[in-house]
């Protein structure tokens, strides 16, 4: 932000001064104020704002981020579920049981009497349902594709937290920025209201330009209650990410673009979204085999030991059980249907999802050139004119050709240019950020 003093009348300058034109004088001040703006928005923009003693950089910030949120834990809590599910996939069920008496009698001579007739018996049996290899096969590949899609929603959310910090972290910096703009603006008004009661002793001023700074003042004011408001807006978005350490000072920034448009466009497929389909349409092919091997029918076994009074003898029994799957057409058949329509239902959005990302990537690079063009226009050119104006303002305001409210209407205009500036530098970082979190690790 240029110093634009108020302090040195110009009918106090030197014989050599005066003899110097006016529009001389203003090239050289207005060189002079661009590099001590360059250099104070370079400083800004670097994040030199508290104490940097205990600045946070983003890279500890992310860290923070992805150790401490519940979003993370939950999801690789879930892979952990899924894991340990996976172990049980594809084994035979737990074997049965069986303890009764088989030909009891309930009438007659030997009626419950446990020993008297000799088809009496007590029977122990145990009994092993054997579901057919290929359905088990399939439901090991249905928990390792489910252990797949976990993982693969894991790397989804580290990319949403990457980008929903990164852009808190943005704003937060943009906050810092336009307030070092304002904390110079007040610096400047503090010095005009000082400058000004000489001035108009003097008669080099007028009472009224008093009032004009001290609105002036109230009006900064009012910007400063707004951006202490945005302050702890994005302060308190950030605390959600790295909790107390919300509050240190940011030094760093989430990085340029990692990859470049046309590598980003043909690699759209790695998209965090799009890498979890692989996983989803892996798990629908196993339910549409397991359904399948459902045609074939599974089989059990049981062995009996059967105990008779020890007159008679005991016994032992063995007997194998087949599923007949006779009516395939109206038990199996929808059934296998349905699983193969919900594949392809899959492949169906999976292509639809691509196309959207596509779309919205050539949003983002639009929205991108857009916004460099922008930037580049108001470094080189912008403000430079808004400064120049500023300066020209204030040499007609001392040399007794304009007014102070010409001053401070420039004086505004170059606050705002500033301010674009970091807006639109902000907004490019933010689109920045979003195109880095597209593609999954």
């Amino acid at each position: 932000m240029p110093n634009i003093s108020f302090g040195a009348p110009c009918e106090r300058l030197s014989a050599h001064q005066r003899i110097r034109p006016i529009s001389q004088r203003i090239q050289v001040r207005n060189l002079h104020h661009l590099r001590l703006g360059a250099l104070g928005f370079l400083l800004a923009g670097i994040g030199l704002a508290g104490n940097q003693a205990h600045a946070l950089g983003f890279a500890e910030a992310l860290d923070l981020a992805e150790q401490h949120s519940p979003r993370i834990t939950a999801q690789r809590l879930q892979i952990d579920a899924a894991s340990s599910s996976q172990k049980s996939a594809g084994t035979l069920p737990d074997p049965k049981l069986s303890v009764g008496v088989e030909n009891f009698p309930i009438s007659g001579m030997d009626r419950f009497s446990l020993t008297r007739e000799s088809m009496t018996m007590q029977r122990l049996a145990l009994m092993q349902e054997v579901p057919n290899r290929a359905k088990r096969d399939a439901q090991i590949a249905g928990a390792e594709a489910k252990v797949e899609r976990e993982r693969a929603a894991l790397g989804v959310q580290r990319l949403q937290i990457r980008q929903e910090l990164s852009q808190a972290w943005i704003l937060a910096q943009a906050i810092e920025q336009r307030d070092q703009v304002l904390a110079g603006l007040l610096s400047e008004n503090q010095r005009l209201q000082d400058s000004l009661p000489t001035r108009i002793a003097g008669g080099a001023a007028q009472a009224g330009d008093l009032l004009m700074a001290r609105q002036e003042a109230l009006a900064l004011s009012d910007r400063r209650d707004d951006l202490q408001r945005d302050r702890s807006k994005a302060r308190a978005m950030l605390r959600r990410w790295v909790g107390a350490r919300a509050d240190e000072a940011l030094q760093g920034t989430p990085g340029p673009l990692s990859l470049p448009l046309d590598q980003l466009r043909s690699e759209v497929h790695r998209h965090a979204e799009l890498t979890q389909y692989p996983a989803m349409q892996a798990m629908a092919l196993a339910e549409t085999r397991e359904a399948q091997a459902e045609t074939k029918g599974d089989w059990s076994w049981e062995v009996a030991y059967s105990r008779r009074d020890r007159r008679w003898g005991d016994m032992v029994s063995f007997q194998v059980t087949f599923d007949l799957p006779w009516q395939q057409e109206r038990r199996q058949a929808p059934q296998i249907k349905a699983k193969q329509l919900e594949l392809q239902r899959l492949e169906a959005e999976q292509e639809d999802v691509t196309r959207r990302h596509l779309q919205e990537l050539e949003d983002s690079a639009s929205e991108l050139a857009a916004l460099n063009s922008q930037i580049e226009r108001l470094q080189s050119a912008g403000m430079g004119l808004a400064q120049g104006r500023a300066e020209l303002a204030l040499a007609n305001y001392q040399s007794a050709k304009g007014d102070l409210s010409a001053v401070l209407a420039a004086r505004a205009q170059v606050r705002e240019t500033h301010w674009r500036l970091i807006d639109l530098q902000a907004q490019r970082d933010i689109v920045i950020a979003r195109l880095n979190s597209l593609i999954a690790d």
